[in-house]
């Protein structure tokens, strides 16, 4: 009777401890398990060096979206190195940041004029340590930046534009790991029927080749107002590869769903007049999935080399027109 009474004992004990436990509220988990890369810089500021961070759980009670706030997060750790960490914020105190707006795929951040006033060195770690850092957040593909509600220009008076994390290399050993490079970028007048021209300074992985940094950034957009998209932000882009001046670019099936307000030609001479540009390629095989067999807007077969051809060129188009009125 007694081992009975014991084990009953027992089991009363055990059920009021868990009556007990129970009755409080249990501890809050506050890390959400993400782990993301922050991008500081070295005490010397001459390279960048992540930093593992673990993103907190969002309140219950958080109105915001969850995309909203990571990005905060992610900024107010970029503005704040830990106390134990030799390093230095990837954006100097002194430079004030205002506000941001997420557009499909593209992060625009807004500083102040204080950001222009960095050195190019300087400038260029925080333009990287900012794209490395917020595009690990789901949905942003692009970061792009201005200063005093201006787009932020290149050394030739041209927006950077919309830049995505291949734009640069991890552990930079030093700023000469960045290369710049001019690119005539051909994107669709207000018509949708002809190309015009933007010129921009891209900084980007010196490993990255230079006829995938021109589709990598068709596909970011164009930066200066009045000019259209050719090809949609969701466009994937395989590989790249050229043998004898011939360009052979795989795209994904996401290649053909353009639905963008241009002239089916637009989108393949938008790529073939961009690649002709800034490289020695004079012809352009387009795959989809590895094969040539398709058609595009169901009007123009890839089974086929494309050439550059002015015509598609608006500005070739007034060049014409002013010669012939001199002729005249």
């Amino acid at each position: 009777m007694k081992p009975r009474m014991g084990i009953l004992i027992f089991l009363l004990s055990v059920v009021c401890c868990l009556s007990g436990c129970s009755g409080r509220a249990p501890e809050k988990n506050t890390d959400s398990g993400e782990l993301y890369q922050i991008y500081y810089l070295n005490s010397a500021m001459t390279k960048m060096e992540p930093q593992p961070y673990t993103m907190p759980e969002k309140p219950v009670d958080e109105s915001e979206e969850e995309t909203d706030w990571k990005i905060k997060n992610l900024m107010e750790q970029l503005r704040n190195v830990p106390k134990d960490l030799d390093r230095q914020a990837a954006v100097p105190d002194k430079v004030g940041f205002e506000r941001y707006k997420l557009e499909d795929t593209v992060l625009y951040l807004y500083f102040d004029n204080n950001y222009a006033m960095m050195n190019s060195t300087r400038e260029i770690l925080c333009r990287a340590a900012l794209v490395r850092t917020l595009t690990q957040v789901k949905g942003i593909a692009y970061v792009a930046i201005y200063t005093a509600e201006q787009p932020l220009m290149d050394s030739t008076g041209n927006p950077v534009g919309p830049m995505q994390s291949t734009d640069f290399i991890d552990n930079i050993s030093n700023v000469n790991s960045f290369e710049k490079t001019e690119l005539s970028l051909y994107f669709a007048d207000e018509s949708g029927e002809k190309l015009v021209k933007e010129s921009r300074e891209v900084v980007h992985n010196i490993n990255t080749s230079l006829e995938k940094l021109v589709i990598e950034q068709l596909i970011a957009g164009p930066g200066r107002p009045g000019l259209n998209p050719t090809l949609p932000k969701e466009t994937k882009l395989i590989n790249v590869s050229v043998n004898e001046n011939v360009c052979y670019i795989n795209f994904d099936s996401s290649f053909l769903n353009n639905t963008l307000e241009v002239k089916e030609y637009i989108p393949i001479y938008s790529i073939v007049n961009s690649l002709a540009a800034v490289s020695s390629i004079n012809k352009v095989q387009i795959t989809v999935n590895g094969s040539q067999d398709v058609m595009f807007r169901d009007s123009i077969s890839l089974n086929q080399q494309f050439e550059r051809n002015l015509d598609y060129n608006k500005e070739n188009e007034e060049s014409t027109e002013e010669t012939g009125g001199t002729e005249q």
